[in-house]
């Protein structure tokens, strides 16, 4: 058991969130489900909550009731070795979802995500403020990141952002 684990509020899906976001990551699982009858009210036989793992970060959701909603004060960062992974989990998590800017997504639950490649922080903390800006700028233009692209900005900063994407 981890010392801190998020917490999800769902409205009444929470097993079904779950079972998606196992599926996309692997090293996943379903740890196990309460359901309504064994404790807590609801329908006997409905999830109540639900622990999960991804990657082995455990999560904890709960069919709470339609009270509280998601919003993008919180959400979960998605390091991404390859454009590949990128390209993947932007697909897969979006799927149902929306597409935000700079990597941002919402999925069919309405979590928010952000789906970054691990190169990311070097290209925007280059030593040269104007390389860094450059590919700031490129990150802005962006709804999923192409690393490529954000190479391209960093290395020729004079040309300035690729708007035509």
């Amino acid at each position: 058991m981890h010392k801190i684990t998020p917490f999800l509020w769902f409205d009444d899906n929470a097993e079904q969130a779950a079972e998606f976001y196992a599926s996309i990551f692997p090293e996943s699982q379903i740890v196990s489900t309460s359901r309504s009858g064994e404790v807590g009210p609801g329908p006997a036989g409905t999830a109540m909550t639900v622990t999960f793992q991804l990657q082995g970060q455990e999560f904890t959701a709960l069919n709470g009731g339609p009270k509280f909603e998601f919003t993008e004060a919180i959400s979960f960062v998605v390091n991404c070795e390859t454009q590949e992974e990128v390209d993947e989990l932007w697909e897969k998590l979006s799927d149902g979802g929306e597409e935000g800017q700079c990597g941002w997504l919402k999925d069919r639950f309405g979590l928010s995500w952000q789906i970054v490649p691990s190169v990311l922080g070097e290209l925007l903390n280059d030593p040269d403020p104007v390389r860094a800006q450059s590919a700031m700028q490129a990150m802005l233009q962006m709804r999923k990141l192409d690393i490529d692209r954000l190479k391209q900005a960093r290395e020729q900063p004079s040309l300035g952002p690729d708007t035509s994407r």
